[in-house]
């Protein structure tokens, strides 16, 4: 197993995810046996970093891991878990909800603890002092009952700036969606130097984008074997991440035990992509980016002449992240926090935007096609 030192620990490269845990009836339904086997085997192997949160599972991945991880030596494994953030109705429990996931997990201590999923619909709440949180949360990394404090985001530059300007001082970590669509598509590049400036590591999450990157069509397959034969899907995701310094682990949510075992092969030796692979992932990223996605460069002729002053690149760029993603979260939430005459829906299709889109993107058919999607 490679390591990576963070301030005097070594933390495996490859962290254990347990946002997608084996199941048998449903999601909510963890297979506590399986799961003991799985961890079992992970650190019999290296793997040192667990990654849990109180939303996992509708709750119950926190109390799994509780009891599997108690089965362990507490000095043989660093445990990370969230304050649930995500949900702006916790932001006046950060007491109650960390008592509770003390318990939970069966410890007295969190080696790593999360401002969870900071974005554009709760950034205003964590930075409102009445809710404490940040204060809190510092409070409990005195008592030592926090040993690390960072945060996790979906969020865009801006609201990570704003995050940052207030709680920055405090913050020992990042952890960011990175993968080789996303270091493009969703800024990933950016967000890393953001955070590198000001002296915090990156650790990963999504480093197959969900199971997305997992598989691959075949004529990516094709491009991908002339470069490297050997390699699988998910072996290109995590070469890839290898060949970013900044990050110290890479997080898996793996939910069977094969995909545990070919996870810790790859991650038993650091082995970069070379310049030829290099150049064949990025050819097979940019076709997906450009197949999936609309060709706005955000000149921004369209918004001069919007009668109703619709930021149309930013909603574009929501618009390609829903359908790249499929749907998922990020684009909905972000949409969910304009104003309502600022949404998609409030385009009148008038078609004063496209007259003047040097790409020729049919901008109202997207706004109804978003909409309606969106419903």
């Amino acid at each position: 197993m490679i390591y990576n030192d963070f301030k005097g620990l070594k933390l495996s490269a490859l962290g254990m995810g347990t946002m997608r845990l084996p199941t048998k009836e449903g999601y909510n339904d963890i297979d506590e046996e399986k799961t003991y086997e799985m961890v079992k085997y992970a650190i019999d192997n290296g793997v040192n970093y667990f990654d849990t949160a109180w939303g996992y599972h509708g709750g119950n991945s926190e109390i799994t891991m509780g009891n599997v991880l108690s089965k362990f030596p507490r000095e043989s494994y660093y445990l990370a878990t969230k304050f649930p953030g995500y949900d702006v109705s916790n932001m006046d429990k950060v007491e109650e909800i960390f008592e509770k996931q003390l318990k939970r997990l069966k410890v007295d201590y969190f080696d790593f603890y999360l401002v969870h999923n900071l974005c554009e619909k709760n950034v205003n709440e964590y930075l409102d002092p009445k809710f404490g949180i940040y204060e809190y949360l510092l409070k409990q990394k005195r008592l030592g009952r926090i040993r690390h404090l960072g945060f996790s985001t979906h969020g865009s530059l801006e609201t990570m700036k704003r995050f940052l300007d207030a709680y920055g001082d405090g913050m020992e970590f990042c952890q960011l969606q990175i993968n080789y669509l996303d270091y493009k598509f969703q800024q990933g590049k950016e967000k890393i130097e953001m955070v590198t400036k000001l002296g915090m590591p990156v650790f990963v999450m999504e480093p197959v984008r969900g199971g997305k990157l997992a598989t691959l069509p075949q004529e990516y397959t094709d491009i991908l074997k002339e470069a490297n034969k050997d390699y699988t899907a998910p072996e290109w995701a995590f070469r890839f991440i290898q060949g970013l310094p900044e990050v110290k682990v890479t997080l898996s949510g793996m939910s069977n035990f094969d995909q545990l075992c070919e996870n810790i092969k790859t991650f038993n030796e650091s082995k970069p992509l070379n310049d030829k692979e290099s150049a064949a992932l990025m050819k097979v990223r940019d076709d997906m980016i450009c197949k999936a996605s609309l060709p706005c460069t955000s000149c921004r002729y369209c918004t001069d002449h919007c009668p109703m002053e619709l930021d149309i690149p930013k909603i574009i760029e929501l618009y390609n992240e829903y359908t790249m993603s499929k749907g998922g979260f990020i684009a909905p939430m972000v949409v969910g926090t304009m104003p309502e005459n600022k949404r998609p829906s409030a385009c009148i299709g008038c078609k004063s935007c496209e007259a003047v889109c040097p790409q020729q993107i049919k901008i109202s058919d997207m706004m109804a096609d978003f909409s309606a999607k969106l419903r």
